[in-house]
C-alpha cells in the first residue's frame, strides 16, 4: 500500500536547518498493522503527517497504492486524503460545538453522501465503537475514553483504506487505552491498514511489526509474532 524510497524532509529558518527525515525508506502493506517508534523528536510524526498527506517531502519518492504523489498540489493531496484515509490523535480533535453524532458525520457531509446513506453508516460506526448512547452528547460531557471512540468512529465513518493514528492512548488511562487498541486491532482484522506512532511498547505489541526511528532513519524493525 506504502513505499517510501529516500525521503528528506528539512526544516529551514534564518538561523538553522533541522533534518526531520534523512533518506528514509520504508514499506507498508495493505492489511498491515505497524508501529513507529522511537525517541522525540526522531521524526516519526513527520513521517506520519507526509504519509497522511497532511506535509509534503523536499525529496524521495512516496507511492501511495503505487500511485506517486510526492508531486501532488494540495487540491490533490485532500481529494485522496478524505477518500482513503482516516486520522486519530492524541488529543482527539473532536469539535467541541458538534454532537458525538454530528463529529462522525462531518467526514460524510464532505464526500457529499446522501442523508440516509449519512444515518446509515454513522449509527452503524457508533454502535460498533459502544458509544450509540451518547449519540446527542457533546465532546466535554464525554469521558476521555469516550471521546476517543468517538474520534475513532470518525476515522472509520467512511470505510477508509487506512488508519492513521498518532498516540491515539496518550490522553487515556489504562483501560481506556487498552479498549481503544482493541478497536483498531478489530478494524484491522476487518481489513483495515494501520499505521500508529507510539511511545508505548505495550501498544506496540498489537501491531505486526514495529518500525524504528531515530534521528530521521530507520534503525531497526521487529516483526512480532
Amino acid at each position: 500500500m506504502l513505499k517510501i524510497t529516500n525521503l528528506e524532509k528539512i526544516y529551514r529558518t534564518e538561523d538553522i536547518e533541522t533534518v526531520a527525515l534523512n533518506k528514509i525508506s520504508a514499506d507498508v502493506k495493505n492489511g498491515e498493522f505497524v508501529a513507529i517508534m522511537g525517541p522525540s523528536g526522531c521524526g516519526k510524526s513527520t513521517l506520519l503527517n507526509i504519509i497522511g498527506l497532511l506535509d509534503d517531502a523536499d525529496t524521495g519518492s512516496f507511492l501511495f497504492n503505487n500511485e506517486e504523489v510526492i508531486s501532488y498540489n494540495e487540491r490533490k493531496r485532500a481529494d485522496l486524503r478524505k477518500r482513503n484515509i482516516g486520522f486519530v490523535f492524541q488529543s482527539f480533535n473532536l469539535i467541541d460545538e458538534l454532537t458525538v453524532y454530528e463529529n462522525v458525520e462531518l467526514p460524510l457531509l464532505y464526500l457529499g453522501i446522501d442523508a440516509d446513506e449519512r444515518k446509515k453508516r454513522v449509527e452503524a460506526v457508533l454502535e460498533k465503537v459502544q458509544i450509540m448512547h451518547r449519540r446527542n452528547h457533546f465532546p466535554q460531557q464525554l469521558s476521555g475514553g469516550q471521546q476517543q471512540r468517538c474520534a475513532v468512529a470518525r476515522a472509520v465513518v467512511n470505510n477508509p483504506k487506512l488508519i492513521l493514528a498518532d498516540e491515539p492512548t496518550g490522553n487515556l488511562d489504562s483501560k481506556n487505552g487498552n479498549e481503544v487498541m482493541e478497536l483498531l486491532t478489530d478494524l484491522n482484522s476487518n481489513g483495515t491498514t494501520v499505521v500508529m506512532v507510539t511511545h508505548s511498547e505495550h501498544d506496540a505489541r498489537y501491531a505486526h511489526r514495529i518500525i524504528r526511528m531515530l534521528d530521521g532513519q530507520v534503525v531497526m524493525e521487529n516483526v512480532l509474532s
